[in-house]
């Protein structure tokens, strides 16, 4: 019964991830990049200034600065995406799959500027009082109350695209593969309930702390599950300096033939790009905009370019080391895992012995900070649609749902979650680009006077 379940969202996974979907990523992007002028673009020097302080200010409305607003947002993007994600859409779609994540990742620059600009443009009031920013939000107070079911419909899909199941998946089966399997511990339905009762733990404790805890924690974590995570990678591809070209030629070349071994038709490699891109860096989405629609600012425009640096990190950078280091140690090739099991053989490959261990460790801190961000988003739906008095409940559901996600079959997972981010997608992109007026006319606004401070 389980598994026919399970081969049903996978087939209804694969159907809803078709043309319709990458007209409305793709396209959407593409219009959002020549509408603002390539504006995200032009400005992400200024973008990196916002981020050192230089224009926070306290007084103003918001919960958190800019830098642990985009911390926040990373924290649920930079995450188990950026190691198993990237080894499933090799996987699945070849090493061209990279090439397409890449494009996805330039297109979502402009869509996250968008879409940020406008959670701090139409901030909304939960029936609390308390100020709050994010699609529903900016749907309803931007289109008015007649657009609320939209605003529920993505609400309520959003509560399942940030569940912490690929999370809890990942990093059970890298404990179980890379640390108790090899020191003779023989994995098993318990082993991995047990693990997942664990992480259930962890992450309990600190999601129930509310956002501001979880910023403080992810402002931490972030940067240093960065850094560890990217000085090991670059040993790993460098550490086959000859391989480095070839690896880029493989990708350029599949993506256009789908003639690598594990790659497919065309259409098939760009749908597995975007979908794992979808995955990793969540443009067009939503779910970063509620992060973002948190900041302390009463500047939209500077929000959204504040928003706009997530797919630049996440994709261009991170994903792109991952698929390297897999690429490069030929581990694509020769081993016939899967997810998080794949790029901890490319890292044992290039550092024998410690290599995976380091792995399990930045996943842990990739995986753990994402499952610390999620629930906010989860929080912050459940109170749209059902009242603020109801959506602590969420973070109950979170925490159980991760002895689920422990024990779930990974295909089935991620068909799942694709299903619900596709969902999200429709209303997330399509208010945007019905509200694009207002953001084109602040960024005239912000960016002349951005323009006469620089001359004084």
């Amino acid at each position: 019964m389980f598994e026919n379940i399970g081969q049903l969202i996978i087939k209804i996974s694969d159907s809803i991830w078709g043309a319709p979907i990458l007209i409305l990523l793709l396209g959407g992007g593409f219009y959002f990049l020549v509408y603002s002028r390539l504006a995200p673009l032009r400005y992400i020097g200024h973008a990196l200034k916002i981020l050192t302080g230089k224009y926070d200010d306290p007084n103003e409305a918001g919960q958190l600065r800019h830098y642990q607003a985009l911390s926040t947002a990373l924290a649920g993007t930079v995450g188990m995406g950026n190691i198993s994600g990237v080894a499933v859409a090799i996987t699945m779609g070849g090493p061209g799959a990279i090439f397409w994540m890449w494009i996805s990742a330039l297109l979502g620059i402009s869509t996250k500027f968008f879409t940020c600009s406008l959670a701090v443009m139409f901030r909304g009031k939960d029936d609390a009082g308390e100020i709050q920013g994010g699609p529903m939000y900016y749907i309803t107070e931007g289109l008015g109350k007649n657009w609320r079911p939209v605003a529920v419909f993505f609400s309520i899909m959003a509560m399942i695209g940030v569940s912490p199941l690929f999370q809890a998946n990942q990093l059970t089966q890298m404990i179980r593969d890379v640390v108790l399997v090899p020191n003779n511990v023989s994995g098993s339905f318990t082993t991995d309930l047990v693990t997942g009762i664990v992480i259930a733990i962890i992450v309990g404790l600190v999601v129930i702390g509310g956002i501001k805890r979880i910023g403080k924690v992810t402002g931490r974590l972030v940067p240093t599950m960065v850094v560890v995570y990217t000085a090991t990678v670059l040993y790993v591809i460098f550490s086959h300096p000859s391989a480095i070209v070839p690896a880029f030629k493989t990708i350029f070349e599949d993506a256009f033939t789908g003639n690598a071994v594990l790659g497919g038709s065309l259409g098939a490699i760009i749908i597995t790009g975007v979908r794992r891109a979808a995955f990793s860096n969540e443009a067009g989405l939503g779910t970063a905009p509620m992060a973002h629609g948190a900041a302390k600012t009463n500047e939209p425009i500077r929000e959204g370019l504040v928003a706009m640096l997530g797919p630049i990190i996440d994709t261009i950078v991170v994903c792109t080391m991952t698929a390297l280091a897999i690429i490069v140690t030929n581990t694509w090739l020769e081993s016939s895992a899967d997810g998080i099991t794949l790029t901890a053989h490319a890292f044992d490959s290039a550092i024998p012995v410690f290599g995976k261990y380091i792995l399990s460790i930045c996943a842990i801190f990739f995986s753990m900070s994402t499952m610390f961000a999620f629930p906010y988003y989860g929080v912050k739906c459940l109170g749209f649609v059902a009242g603020t008095k109801y959506q602590h409940i969420y973070n109950y559901l979170f925490v159980a749902v991760i002895l689920l996600g422990a024990v779930a079959n990974l295909r089935t997972i991620i068909g799942l979650i694709d299903i619900a981010f596709a969902l999200m997608a429709f209303p997330t992109v399509i208010t945007t680009i019905l509200l694009s007026p207002h953001v084109k006319r602040a960024s005239k606004d912000y960016f002349a006077r951005l323009k006469l401070e620089k001359t004084k």
